[in-house]
Order: structure tokens, then C-alpha cells, then sequence
């Protein structure tokens, strides 16, 4: 019996853990992800805003299961998660001159961080099929899958945008994130009509 115990425990964790993290790998998110941390030090506070919207959001799918989609319509938080992008594309592009005078100590990782995921995971695929395992699986060892999933994919990408910041420079670096932002932007809105 205790084997048994162990074994869905194990599933109930391993199989949410297992596919979030592939289905994050190179994802939208994780592209975010790696522009915020090439744009600060704060590799830490970065991480704990990250980590906290991810288990927000999908916290409230897994307690809500299903029923996620009619809360909130996806097309309307594709709207405004596009129109987010889009905007904070436009900001790191116009002000990329003046940011690269900036102290990366006034850049605030762990609010940006919290608030770009929080936004932008609303309807993710992610966050789908944290409701759907809910409905499969014990909802507290989901939540603790994801979670790790989430906590795994993000460190890579802090990781691999403290690796940009030493080789790429500042200048180049704004114009390849506020464009990766506008184009996550446009591409958000416009799945909504494919």
C-alpha cells in the first residue's frame, strides 16, 4: 500500500512537473524572462517576483480547475497582455539611450518581473494545463510540479540573461528586448484571429 501511496504521489508531482517544463522551454515567457534578468543584478528579487505571479496564477487554475476560462476571457487577457508587451516594447526602445545611463540598481526586478508574468500567463497554455492536471491529479502535488517546473525554466533563463549582460552590449541588448517585446506583443493579439 505504501508503495502504491508513493508511486501516485510521484505521478501526481512528476507528470505536471515534467510536461509544464517542456511546454515552458523557449516559451514566450521564458524569452521575458531572460531580457529582465540581462537588465539587472537583482538576479534574486527577480526570481521571487517570477516565482510569486507563477503561483498566482497558476494557483487560481488549479483551484479553479476548469473553470479558469470563464472567469476571465482569454481573448480579453490576450488583449491586454499583448497591449502590455507592446507598450513596454516601445518604452525599453525609445528610452534605450537613457537606460544605458541608468544604475541597473534603479531597475525594480521583483515588481517587473511579478507584474510581466502576472499579466502574460493569464490563458497561457501553462496555466491550462495546470486546471487540467487538477482535475486528473492531487491539486497540492500539481501546484508543487508546476511550481518546481516554473522555478527550473526560470533560473535557466536568469542564467542564461546574466550570461547576455557580460557579452552583449547595453545599446544592442535594449534593441533586442524592446523588439522581442513588440513582437510577443503583435504575436499575442493576433492569435487571436488564427
Amino acid at each position: 500500500i505504501f508503495a502504491l501511496i508513493k508511486y501516485v504521489m510521484f505521478t501526481d508531482f512528476l507528470i505536471p512537473f515534467l510536461l509544464v517544463a517542456l511546454a515552458e522551454f523557449a516559451d514566450k515567457t521564458q524569452l521575458l524572462i531572460i531580457m529582465l534578468a540581462s537588465k539587472t543584478n537583482k538576479h534574486f528579487n527577480l526570481f521571487w517576483g517570477i516565482i510569486l505571479a507563477f503561483a498566482i496564477v497558476d494557483g487560481i487554475a488549479i483551484l479553479a480547475g476548469s473553470l479558469i476560462a470563464n472567469l476571465i476571457p482569454n481573448n480579453i487577457m490576450k488583449i491586454i497582455a499583448g497591449g502590455i508587451f507592446i507598450i513596454f516594447g516601445i518604452i525599453t526602445l525609445i528610452k534605450r539611450e537613457e537606460e544605458i545611463k541608468l544604475n541597473k540598481k534603479e531597475i525594480n526586478p521583483f515588481f517587473t518581473g511579478f507584474l510581466l508574468i502576472f499579466i502574460g500567463e493569464w490563458g497561457d497554455k501553462t496555466q491550462i494545463a495546470s486546471a487540467t492536471f487538477a482535475t486528473q491529479y492531487n491539486p497540492w502535488l500539481v501546484f508543487l510540479g508546476v511550481i518546481f517546473a516554473m522555478a527550473l525554466m526560470s533560473i535557466l533563463s536568469i542564467f542564461l540573461g546574466n550570461v547576455l549582460m557580460k557579452k552583449v552590449k547595453p545599446k544592442t541588448m535594449s534593441i533586442i528586448s524592446g523588439s522581442l517585446f513588440l513582437v510577443i506583443g503583435v504575436f499575442t493579439i493576433i492569435t487571436l484571429w488564427i
